[in-house]
């Protein structure tokens, strides 16, 4: 059982291990932005030392076995002295590497043995373990504790391995119950202990610490009372337990190694942070906003403001530019569509398909007869725009003449736009003759394909909305 609990708790640390593989390590900036400032650890990068060597010694007594170091036949103090190799790796957690050997005595009284009945037992023992130190001072101090940091509490628990050999001498003469053990130094014999410890930091190199440490043996013949309990005369029956127990206080120094003028364990890493914030905070400087005003009152400062003249009311880009959202020219604050692009004579709404008289000294423009895509068939919409146009040409003089212009968008070629153009224009002639009665003789057609576009910049076709191709598929009347 103790060999199988011990092969576990090796395997422990290979979970904590588990993440430094091949694939955690190919990119050390897969959890970093890319503004963190990382670079490679190493002992060039090491800024405390982190490696130490204690060593030491005290007394030792068995407390919790059939023989004890304490009981009404006296008190029976032993020695233990230990030397370890510490490796710091927080300036909270450290492991240590101990080797620790000692000797215990103690002494058993059997209950009605008037022959056999005081027993007297010494155990010599050897003991490698593997220690966890954990720096409670630097777990629980304050961060706006200033006090002078000396003294440290530390708390230490582990496992190791251990050997041992103890003898016991019976008081009889006949020396019938004297025993001889010894319990190899192997894996299957392995102990727990636990414990706390003060330090107190004399130097840069020295520390001097004390320690009290409670070792589990795991084994009911530590104290020589025997190896079961049916063994005679009886000395492993006194107590019902199945480990003896006993209990070290040391005294020792520890000398930090390292070319560093402080050691890891001594750094407090939280009043520091707090010392480093108290830095900042005394160089603060108030930031002021705004310096140069906001003359416009859009909410964007002078400073980085593109625009600087925004009419009151009209909401602003970052830059302090006057919103256009649909890219007409129009800002959105004078824009009647402002989701559908138009012209600024008309406040950023498209034109309308509504007739248009434009009256320019002797010339006169009567526009907006629309045709379908590649035909001369005129739209139905633009019949009523036909009658008025009709009527306007009756009442004008009759020596007067009307130039009917055929234009075309800018979709296939130079000579189709021209030729259909043409057809386009004789159609309005056609039905002004046909079905208003209008004298064919002063209706002059002229075909102009895509040569005179009202929106130039429809050249070609997919550069501009439909509606402004549509706009260019047009007949209009020039009055001469």
């Amino acid at each position: 059982m103790k060999l199988r609990l011990f092969t576990l708790l090796l395997s422990i640390p290979s979970f904590f291990l588990a993440q430094d593989n091949k694939e955690s390590s190919v990119k050390s900036e897969i959890f970093s932005s890319g503004s963190a400032k990382v670079e490679k650890f190493d002992n060039n990068a090491k800024k405390f030392n982190d490696w130490a060597i204690s060593f030491g010694g005290g007394t030792a007594f068995l407390h919790h076995s059939d023989l004890t170091s304490f009981n009404k036949d006296g008190n029976h103090f032993g020695w233990n002295t230990y030397v370890g190799l510490e490796k710091q790796m927080s300036d909270k957690f450290a492991f240590i590497l101990q080797f620790q050997k000692g000797e215990t005595k103690q002494t058993g009284r059997l209950p009605y043995k008037p022959i056999h009945g005081l027993g007297v037992a010494t155990t010599h023992y050897n003991e490698l373990s593997l220690l966890g130190d954990f720096n409670f001072s630097n777990l629980f101090r304050r961060i706006d504790n200033k006090s002078p940091f000396r003294w440290s509490l530390h708390g230490y628990a582990g496992i190791g391995l251990q050997g041992y050999t103890y003898h016991r001498k019976d008081s009889h003469p006949t020396q019938e119950a004297n025993r001889d053990f010894t319990q190899p130094f192997r894996i299957d014999s392995f102990f727990y202990q636990g414990g706390l410890g003060l330090k107190y930091n004399l130097s840069r190199r020295l520390d001097i610490e004390s320690r009290v440490m409670y070792i589990i043996t795991g084994d009911d013949e530590f104290d020589g009372g025997g190896e079961t309990t049916d063994e005679w005369p009886g000395y492993n029956q006194l107590i019902r337990n199945g480990s003896d127990n006993l209990v070290v206080v040391n005294v020792g120094l520890s000398i930090k190694l390292g070319r560093h003028s402080q050691h890891l364990e001594w750094y407090d890493a939280n009043n520091e942070a707090a010392r480093r914030l108290e830095e900042s905070n005394s160089k603060y400087q108030e930031l002021v906003a705004c310096a140069s005003g906001d003359k416009d009152n859009d909410g964007v400062c002078d400073d980085w403001d593109r625009e600087l003249n925004t009419p009151p009311g009209a909401r602003v880009d970052g830059s302090g530019k006057a919103l256009d959202m649909d890219f007409d020219g129009v800002i959105d604050l004078y824009d009647k569509c402002v989701t559908v692009p138009g012209l600024p004579e008309l406040s950023g709404c498209p034109r309308l398909e509504e007739e248009t008289i434009v009256i320019e000294e002797k010339v006169e423009k009567l526009e907006s007869i629309e045709f379908d895509l590649n035909k001369d068939v005129i739209r139905p919409k633009s019949f009523d725009k036909l009658n008025k146009v009709a009527q306007i040409i009756m009442k004008t003089d009759a020596n007067t003449q009307f130039y009917v212009i055929g234009c075309t968008d800018t979709r296939a070629s130079d000579a189709y736009n021209l030729d259909l153009s043409k057809r386009r224009a004789n159609a309005v002639k056609k039905y002004l003759v046909d079905k208003e009665g209008v004298n064919p003789g002063i209706l002059v057609t002229e075909g102009r394909g895509e040569k005179d576009l009202k929106y130039p910049e429809c050249d070609p076709a997919s550069k501009c909305p439909e509606w402004k191709n549509e706009a260019n598929r047009r007949v209009y009347f020039i009055v001469k």
